[in-house]
Parts: C-alpha cells; structure tokens; sequence
C-alpha cells in the first residue's frame, strides 16, 4: 500500500502516518459455542512461551521543543494538574506506566516556543578551537520532567538532536536541512566540524549527568532524510555512517554509559537503508547500540535491519485533529494506535515503542491535550497503555498467532515471569478466541479491557485458563491485554 505524504510545518506540525495493512494471521482459532465464527477456519490459535523473539526495552514519548515546559506551566497550567499528566503518562498505578523519555538536545540560538535552546549558540573561531558552553538547568523543562519521570521508575532516558548548531553545519543555520561539515560529500570553508559535534553532544550528557539524570542513549540526527522548515539535518546513508564513526569513539571517551543509537529516518522504510549501511561497516556497526526508524513516510511491518542489536519504531503520531475517538476510522483513532503498536512489535520485531508527544496543546495528535489550566486525555493514551502498563522493559515477545483473521495476538513474558498477551478484536461483532498455551507459567488469568468505554479496566469473566488453553471472549472493535499469573503470584 503507497504510503501517503505527510504535511510539513514545525516540530508540533500535523504529520500523517499511513498503518500499512497487516498480514492476515493465516491460523483461526476455535470458536466457543455462541461466539461468532469470523473469519475462523479449523486450525486453533496458540501462543508459545518457549519461543523467544525481540527483547522489549520499553515504551514511550517525547516532551521536546518546549512541551515540557508547558506541563511545567509556561502556559497557564497549574503545578498541581502539571504533576497529574505526568503520572498519567508514567505511573504504572495511576497511568500508562511509560518507561521510557526522548529528549530533544537543542540547536536554535533563541528562546521562543516551539524551539530549542543551543548550549553552544556562540561559534568559536575553528573547529579546533573549544566551545563556549552555556547550561541553564533547565533545558525547555525537560530536566524537570526527566526528575519527574524517574520518580515514576523511568531509567530510559534518550536524547535526540535535530541539528547541529548552524555554524557546524553546509547552511550556516539548524533549520531547512544542511548537513554537518566534514561528513563524506561535504567541503566547508569553516572546516571538519564532526569532532566539534561529538564533543558538543558529550557534553549535553554531562550537563543533564550533573542534573542527577543520566542519559543512557543518544542520537546525532532526527529524520535525516526530510528537509524541515524548523530544526533538521540531512544525511544520506553513507553520511551516516560516516558521522558514527566520528562520533562513537568520542561519546565513549567523553560520556562513557551513554549508548549511541541511529537513525530515526522519517519511514520505517526508509531507514532500512540507513540501518543496512551502519550494519555493513564494522567500524560503524561497532558504535552503534540500536537501529531506529519513525513511522511517518512507511508503517513497521517487517524487520528494520538484519541484526541482533535491537531496533527501535522511535516516533509516529497520527493526524492532529482533537478530539481524539477510539474508533472512528481515522490514524488518530485509539484503536488504530493500538494496531500500528502491534504491527511494530509483532511484525517489524521493534523493542521499543515511541509516541510522538506525550501531552501539546492545539489541535493536536498528541495523547494529552493542555489547554490553558486544563486538560484533556485522548484515547490514544489508553491504547498506549494497553501494552505499556503491563509489558516491561527486559520482557521478551514470544510466539502468537489468533487462529482468526479478525484477532490479533502477540505474547510476552516479563523478567518477573508474568506472562502476557494483548488481543485486538477488529471485528464489528463480538467473538471467543481459544489459545493454546505452551511453557506458560501463570495459570490465573486477568483481563482488562479497552475500547471506547473502558480504559484499561480489570474485567472480570473475559479470559479464563483450563486445560492449558486461554479462552478469553473479545468485545467488538477492542483491546484485551490479559496478565497470566501463577496462583498466588
């Protein structure tokens, strides 16, 4: 399926995903007696613990370009509502229980809403001459929400650059693309600014290390293939290559326990080519902790890069239009967030999960909406939830399949050894699905459900054990995230 173009504009810009359609499971599940047989054929569904795929490092969102500061009150919001989305985003009690923050590491010379503060914003003479720092402890609010988060048992703490600052850069500004100079194909008057930048980032860590917050990854460039009126930064693939090795042995050297990661092309697709091309350079490869791609220009419905480091679906977010439904046919629908989750985690085999914003303001695809003091929760958020709250990080997905093409299944288990399975019914009409369970070890099941009425409610009756079958009873167009426990766990 053509993926659809995306509308450009600035960082909180309406930017349009296209879900690429799933592969129809090819089994169908035995159907209970009273349950509708959609889409079911004679073979029954099952879910098998002892066969291990992707390891899962987390869930989570962004809060860049000032949207911290927002929850923080720059707009009006109370401190007391500021503090009730973060624990809807991060709580796992009280929220979606996301565990992991991007940060945005700035490269504008001003302060206006809607950009990010350089921490270098006066240009030396060279590139070899030292660069003059400055550090307000603040950072557009993302030091705050970074202490927030980690309250909440957040240790995945990422940062991700846009730019460079201009002066580094083939265009002399951090907007409108331009590439870092010195990178293979460019030829600057200023000179080699690679070594600057990596320097530049090490730094960014060691400013938020003295803040009590460690950042455990970072990456040098966001979507390097989309050429943006705001901060962004272009590179081809070999560029790319080119930039990791100059920046990989630097950020050991100078932030050591911060992990670089790459590419965040704007498509799954996309980065394909430039997760293939760091692969096949082992200088590159070697430098690199994870792949990661978004899902704006191609949707993640097979693997990003033949390798066993981990790849990341490192931001997508639908249509902006608010308010947001659960099911209204839309990419910003509820539902369709918890598809597009399931497409990248059971068919792109992602490790980690990232929604765009966590909370904006405007017509906005965010999952939170803050209006002056107040607020506003969209169905996303739940849908978010639905996986976050009860897949963690350093659980391993495992073998699922429904059995029926209307129901959709993948299974986890946690380092505590629950167990866990998220069903999405797409069906219009109710339905049974009858899992065969192999090398579970919880035999208690709890379900909980979200749809249009529920938000990740515990429900009593969908989902049983017996006979080492999962019978869990699906209502129409909704998510069931099941918990299997051990008695007494």
């Amino acid at each position: 399926m053509p993926s659809k173009p995306r509308r450009a504009g600035r960082a909180g810009r309406v930017r349009i995903g296209l879900l690429a359609g799933a592969t129809a499971l090819s089994c169908a599940a035995l159907v209970l007696p009273g349950a509708t047989t959609a889409g079911a054929d004679d073979t029954a569904g099952s879910i098998d613990f002892s066969e291990r795929h992707q390891r899962i490092d987390g869930f989570g969102v962004s809060e860049a370009f000032q949207r911290a500061a927002v929850i923080h009150g720059l707009k009006g919001l109370s401190a007391e509502k500021g503090d009730e989305i973060v624990e809807r985003l991060f709580s796992r009690e009280n929220g979606a229980g996301l565990s992991m923050l991007r940060l945005g590491v700035g490269s504008s010379t001003d302060e206006v809403y809607d950009h990010m503060r350089t921490i270098a914003p006066t240009a030396p003479a060279s590139p070899d001459e030292p660069l003059s720092y400055q550090w307000d402890g603040n950072d557009g609010g993302q030091v705050w929400l970074a202490r927030q988060a980690q309250k909440y048992g957040v240790k995945r703490i990422i940062a991700d650059a846009w730019s460079a600052p201009g002066y580094m850069k083939t265009n002399g500004s951090d907007a409108n693309g331009g590439t870092l100079c010195g990178v293979v194909g460019t030829d600057c008057a200023s000179g080699d600014w690679r070594a600057a930048y990596a320097t530049y980032l090490a730094q960014y860590v060691k400013f938020y290390k003295k803040e009590g917050i460690r950042v455990t990854d970072l990456n040098f460039t966001n979507e390097p293939d989309w050429q943006a009126s705001y901060a962004s930064m272009l590179f081809t693939p070999a560029q790319a290559v080119d930039a990791v090795k100059a920046i990989g042995p630097v950020l050991r050297a100078k932030a050591p326990g911060t992990n670089l990661y790459c590419c965040d092309s704007f498509g799954w697709d996309q980065g394909k080519a430039y997760a293939a091309a760091i692969a096949a350079d082992p200088k590159a490869e070697k430098e690199i902790s994870a792949y990661s791609a978004h899902s704006y220009a191609s949707s993640p419905t097979s693997p990003l890069v033949d390798s066993r480091k981990p790849a990341w679906m490192s931001e997508w977010a639908g249509t902006g239009v608010w308010p947001s439904k659960w099911d209204d046919g839309t990419n910003a629908a509820g539902l369709y967030v918890a598809e597009h989750i399931h497409d990248a985690l059971a068919d792109a085999d992602a490790s980690a999960y990232l929604f765009w914003l966590g909370a904006s303001i405007g017509n906005t695809a965010a999952l939170v909406r803050m209006d002056g003091d107040s607020y506003q929760v969209s169905t996303r958020l739940r849908a978010m939830a639905a996986y976050s709250k009860f897949i963690r990080p350093g659980a391993v997905r495992v073998d699922a399949a429904s059995g029926d093409d209307t129901v959709r299944v993948s299974a986890y288990r946690n380092t505590d050894g629950s167990d866990i399975a998220v069903l999405i019914n797409t069906g219009t009409q109710a339905t049974t699905t009858d899992l065969a369970l192999k090398a579970a070890k919880g035999h208690e099941a709890t379900a909980y459900l979200t749809d249009g009425e529920h938000d990740v409610t515990a429900t009593d009756g969908l989902a049983h054990v017996s006979g080492g079958r999962l019978t869990a009873e699906l209502p129409a167009r909704s998510v069931v995230t099941v918990v299997l426990n051990s008695a007494g766990h």
